[in-house]
């Protein structure tokens, strides 16, 4: 590795796009969202200037995600967002090409993986190399991977929920469930219209979670008043809502997270999964902030859990890590090309 090779770590979520570099740590964090003019299909915003004209846009912009639940689901635009964020953390005149490191959820198929390194590469990488999900949220979390001892990682995005047990540098068994932070988030949605009768947006349901929600009932719950618009009058109203009401609300989601940790352990060799009732399970991505989600997957699998520290950067600070020991983490991560 030249001295002049610049590399960027590129966590790509369904939610957010994460970019690190090594000895910086996280330069940006911007939604994933393109804006794109309905006419002639130019990209017109990315990132937060995007996510600015959602729901504010006249007809002929959409504001779109070009990942859902965690799976490219448009090249092109996915190609627009690799560039805006690589231009963005490298301006250029740039002489050298940077090494990118772009994260994908562990169901990754060997063709998505292709169109991600073509389009890293088209958007201005000189090598790119794409790696699972988990794997980098390990090493983010400060997970010793390479030793002969199973570990298990649950991070849990906006679009899907990735649980992982690693052993050895590798993947031993892992689960990709499309349920995460923006299911939860649409439960909490439905919930508050059957109850109260109130139309809420997506945001303020997510505002929601994090002020007062929590995975496990609380005897002393918090409160809070939400507004949103009345299904009957039609009118603007507000009501107030209590965390076991959260609850209460986001069990079925929950439910399927937990049961995407459980099929993972199930499909565990013995020997590791001895490792794991030890060592726990890691939480990491944005779903483990949810209050005592800990206490739900103890109460779900009898394996104690355990929160990284800043669960929203991991992956990031996974790509950055495993891009300065390239050497050392060749064979957990190589599937260049």
């Amino acid at each position: 590795m030249g001295f002049f090779t610049k590399q960027l770590g590129i966590d790509l979520g369904t939610a957010n796009t994460l970019v690190f570099m090594p000895r910086k740590g996280v330069i940006l964090n911007e939604p994933s969202v393109v804006a794109i003019s309905v006419l002639n299909h130019r990209v017109l915003a990315v990132g937060d200037e995007a996510k600015e004209m959602i729901g504010r846009t006249p007809e002929s912009i959409t504001a779109y995600r070009p990942l859902r639940d965690g799976v490219i689901a448009d090249y092109r635009v996915t190609e627009a967002m690799l560039r805006y964020f690589i231009n963005k953390a490298l301006p250029s005149p740039r002489i050298f090409k940077p090494e990118v490191m772009v994260s994908a959820p562990a169901g990754v198929t060997s063709t998505e993986r292709r169109a991600v390194v073509e389009a890293a590469l088209k958007a201005g990488a000189k090598n790119a190399y794409v790696v699972k999900e988990p794997i980098l949220a390990a090493i983010g979390a400060g997970i010793p991977i390479q030793e002969a001892r199973g570990h298990m990682v649950v991070d849990i995005g906006g679009g899907t929920t990735d649980a992982a047990v690693i052993s050895l540098g590798g993947i031993v068994a892992s689960t990709s469930a499309k349920v995460a932070g923006n299911k939860i988030d649409q439960a909490i949605a439905d919930y508050i219209k059957e109850r109260f009768n109130l139309a809420i947006g997506d945001r303020t349901a997510e505002e929601l979670k994090i002020s007062i929600g929590s995975a496990v009932p609380l005897k002393e719950e918090l409160v809070t008043i939400v507004k949103g618009r009345d299904f009957l009058t039609g009118l603007p109203r507000s009501a107030e809502i209590k965390t076991n009401e959260i609850v209460e609300a986001i069990k079925e989601p929950m439910a399927e997270v937990m049961k995407a940790i459980k099929l993972v352990l199930q499909d565990t060799p013995p020997e590791l999964a001895a490792d794991i009732t030890t060592t726990g399970i890691m939480m990491t991505g944005g779903g483990a902030l949810l209050r005592n989600i800990d206490e739900l997957v103890y109460r779900s699998t009898g394996v104690p859990a355990h929160i990284a520290e800043d669960p929203l950067l991991c992956v990031a600070r996974g790509t950055g890590k495993a891009l300065e020991h390239l050497e050392t983490y060749k064979k957990s991560i190589m599937t260049k090309r």
